[in-house]
């Protein structure tokens, strides 16, 4: 029996879709998306893809706050210095 529950816990972990985060960029009202892979926590470095401009983008994610259905990243652009604010879907 716990074979059967271990194998069915580590099917159903393996076979959940991971999806991007999708949301905006507060200043320019353009969409972005984090693809799958980037660790969204303070002080990590990820990587954005903006919509707007058609290009990736590297930043360092400076804060997290979550309002309501939203939840805003404030983060650094680590090629043009400045500090952008992200609302994502929550």
């Amino acid at each position: 029996m716990r074979l059967i529950v271990s194998f069915s816990v580590l099917l159903l972990s393996t076979s959940l879709p991971v999806s991007a985060w999708d949301g905006i960029n507060a200043e320019t009202g353009e969409a972005v998306e984090i693809g799958k892979g980037n660790l969204v926590r303070t002080g990590e470095e990820i990587e954005v893809y903006d919509y707007g401009s058609g290009d990736y983008r590297s930043v360092t994610v400076e804060g997290i706050n979550a309002y309501g259905g939203t939840v805003e990243l404030e983060v650094y652009d680590n090629d043009t210095g400045d500090y952008m604010i992200l609302e994502m879907e929550d």
